[in-house]
């Protein structure tokens, strides 16, 4: 086994490999729109692959660490995000609107930003206050929920997202808490109101299927709130307490008033849950109770480490708690106290929050406390106490746009991307980010993750985290997002960074992202590679830079390509594991491969199962990698191929196959700038496609006589056929650029 330094070297080998633009051939572009109100039932439609209605195997339960129902049924999620107002279609749209996922292999949604005012969202907020819920809203909600329960499909209810409070609340300075994030930890009236809202909704009997969401086996997970923690607060300066201007921004710092309470609150907790501390640290401030200190003063008597010690004016011997700028310069007992102080408010909230739905309301999904989303920032602390619950989750993205907004509110000036592919950085993969969340014993799920738009390397996307997410025996996972508006305002063209239902290429991947996870194509890596952490690590990892995407440098990142991983201890010692950084890195199954270079525009990954195959990234660079029946000899630099079996068999054996072949997508006139960042035009309708241009090899065809090649058009239904013949088990299909199709279905004959 190559030593831990082999990675470290490839580390910082990573840049290098991002330093030209891949060249290829002229771009073939042809226009490419989805038709989503066509009727359903093509040949690539795998709603074959849910099991309707849900909740027929009864709730969903946790057993041996996964989700299963209670008869025993093993669950996994293939789902999308709806938010806003794409979670309220209209009735006439509700039932083609579930059709329209079904077919698309999708077997849940996630109800995201849906505690927002009506029309957008379900509160009726007409009285000057968010306190109750709007009935058009809650009645269109249960007709949808009523269809997709019919067809098989699940609901995740997320409970605070981007609430945003109005006077009649009786929130203090509620026009400058934003979304409130941080706060609803803590803050006595936002806990009560999130309560209040959980119950409204919860309890409420939906007519359509005539039961309670608390009691409706169709609602597979409840969320508490989204994207929100009290330690990363702390850690990103967001509890400093210098808002004093009116804000509607979703990342803020907090105002005064609050940052008052929580300092008073740390105080209370280190009195009673660290006394002989507590009076230490006065007494080295120089600082006694009711001592009135200037807020100037920056450091306690001599010998104390400065500038750790600060009393605000007015609070009276108040030990001040840490900012940023003073963590390095705090010592360990220090740092780790005032974290510990933090994680003990999120370990409150979860758990009084779970008395309160599980005991009170008796709700019988299962909860999420909030994900993991971080790139930058270690998880463990909060993981530590999101792990008490029942299903531990994640957020990340690739290449997340980088904005900037108009001062005190969420509108986007400007953006950026790195636009460059993963396939060619393994060490820093969207499936790093997200094994790093797992926990041994506990389901995982990653409900946000995304390739978002413009990004001319997308396509990689869904078929490389249905792979490594299947292979890391994950729970579920969830794109976002589908669409944040429902289907009667749904135009052709661009829909911005995430929606993805206008997108040609990432929707035709769904049902291949679907048959890999759900149907289990790709196995579960054979070994796990157990991680312990000291609860001294999981806090020190807060303010030390990451090493690697780990933030833990004795693990090489590499371990989730290759084996799976979950963390076994929040407080047991760890060792180094290390992966030999040689290409290919192939998981512990030899179903996947993950080929890199010392030059941009080599990567490549390589799915080869029985049933589901696929070369994905940089294929034209590596003419001589193959899957056991597929072969690729295309001038298209960058790409993703795929074919799978629909028919159960293997694909040697199958008389049906679905054929995908991805690109770039683009937006009619769309321009970039110079650097490929950012977009000079954003461009229109309708939706255009790269053509992958050259010739792929179906071999070991047993007992083909030849091949009937469908290309599908934007309703998942065959425009033409042509026939391909077939000699000793071999066919050679032309991918002609006239078809402009991203998928195809191939009967063999």
């Amino acid at each position: 086994m190559a030593s831990t330094a082999s990675w470290r070297r490839f580390l910082w080998a990573v840049p290098l490999l991002l330093a030209a633009q891949p060249k290829g051939e002229a771009p073939v572009w042809k226009p490419f729109e989805l038709d989503h109100k066509a009727p359903g039932g093509g040949p690539a439609d795998v709603r074959f692959l849910l099991d309707p209605p849900a909740g027929k195997h009864g709730f969903l339960t946790v057993k041996d660490g996964r989700l299963v129902f209670e008869d025993g049924t093993r669950f996994r999620i293939w789902g999308v995000n709806l938010s806003f107002s794409g979670n309220l279609p209209e009735k006439q749209d509700a039932a083609q609107y579930a059709d329209l996922l079904a077919r698309f292999g999708i077997n849940c949604i996630r109800v995201h930003h849906c505690d927002r005012a009506w029309p957008r969202g379900l509160i009726d907020d007409s009285q000057g206050n968010t306190r109750k819920l709007h009935p058009e809203a809650l009645d269109r909600f249960d007709y949808f929920v009523n269809e997709l329960k019919k067809r098989g499909i699940y609901v995740d209810l997320n409970l605070n997202v981007s609430r945003q409070f109005l006077p009649g609340d009786g929130v203090k300075d509620v026009d400058k808490i934003g979304y409130g994030k941080g706060l609803t930890y803590f803050d006595p009236v936002l806990i009560e109101l999130q309560k209040e809202y959980a119950r409204q909704l919860l309890t409420h009997l939906n007519p359509y299927t005539g039961t309670e969401y608390r009691h409706e086996p169709a609602v597979a997970i409840v969320e508490m709130v989204n994207e929100n923690s009290l330690i990363e607060s702390w850690v990103a300066g967001r509890l400093r307490g210098r808002q004093t201007e009116p804000t509607r921004a979703t990342w803020s710092d907090i105002p005064p008033s609050y940052a008052e309470d929580l300092t008073r609150l740390f105080n209370d907790w280190l009195r009673r849950e660290r006394p002989g501390l507590y009076e230490k640290w006065l007494r080295q401030a120089g600082l006694e109770p009711k001592e009135f200190l200037d807020e100037n003063r920056s450091q306690g008597p001599s010998g104390v480490e400065k500038p750790v010690w600060q009393a605000r004016m007015g609070q009276g011997g108040l030990l001040f708690r840490l900012e940023p700028e003073l963590f390095l310069n705090a010592s360990p007992e220090r740092f780790r106290t005032e974290a510990e102080f933090y994680m003990s408010l999120e370990r409150r909230f979860f758990l009084e929050m779970r008395r309160f739905l599980k005991e009170e309301l008796g709700v019988r999904a299962l909860l999420i406390g909030t994900s993991a989303h971080s790139r930058t920032l270690a998880p463990y602390a909060l993981l530590s106490s999101t792990s008490l619950l029942d299903i531990v989750d994640g957020h990340t993205y690739w290449q997340h746009p980088s904005y900037k907004r108009e001062p005190g509110s969420d509108k986007v000036l400007s953006w950026r991307i790195a636009n460059t592919p993963m396939v060619d950085d393994p060490l820093h993969s969207t499936v790093q980010a997200l094994a790093r969340n797992a926990v041994l014993g506990k389901p995982y799920t990653v409900s946000e993750i995304n390739h978002p738009y413009p990004s001319e390397y997308a396509a990689e996307g869904i078929p490389i985290i249905a792979a490594y997410g299947a292979l890391q025996d994950w729970d579920g996972i969830f794109w976002y997002s589908f669409s944040h508006i429902p289907p009667h305002q749904w135009k052709p063209g661009p829909t911005g960074f995430f929606d993805i239902r206008n997108d040609p290429v990432k929707m035709t991947q769904l049902p291949v992202g679907a048959l890999i996870f759900l149907r289990g194509d790709v196995n579960s890596a054979r070994r796990l590679i157990q991680r312990f952490y000291t609860r001294e690590e999981i806090v020190e990892f807060l303010r030390k830079p990451p090493e690697a995407p780990w933030l833990d440098p004795r693990v090489s990142p590499l371990v989730p390509l290759v084996h799976r991983t979950r963390i076994a201890s929040f407080d047991g010692e760890g060792w180094p594991y290390d992966v030999p950084a040689t290409s290919p890195i192939r998981s512990d199954t030899g179903e996947l491969a993950w080929y890199f270079g010392p030059s941009r525009g080599s990567g490549l990954v390589v799915i080869d199962t029985p049933r589901s195959q696929a070369l994905i990234g940089f294929v034209a660079a590596h003419p001589n990698v193959r899957t056991a029946n597929l072969t690729a000899r295309v001038q298209t630099p960058f790409c993703a191929i795929t074919l799978q079996a629909l028919d159960g068999k293997p694909i040697r054996a199958s008389r049906r196959l679905l054929l995908t072949t991805g690109a770039r997508v683009a937006a009619t006139g769309m321009k970039w700038n110079e650097d490929r960042t950012t977009l000079v035009e954003e461009g229109t309708a309708p939706m255009q496609i790269e053509a992958v241009v050259g010739e792929l090899e179906l071999s070991g065809l047993e007992g083909a006589r030849r091949l009937r090649i469908s290309p599908l058009d934007g309703a998942g239904r065959p425009v033409r056929a042509r026939t391909v013949s077939v000699r000793e088990g071999r066919a050679t299909v032309e991918l002609q650029k006239d078809e402009a199709t991203p998928w195809y279905v191939v009967e063999v004959e």
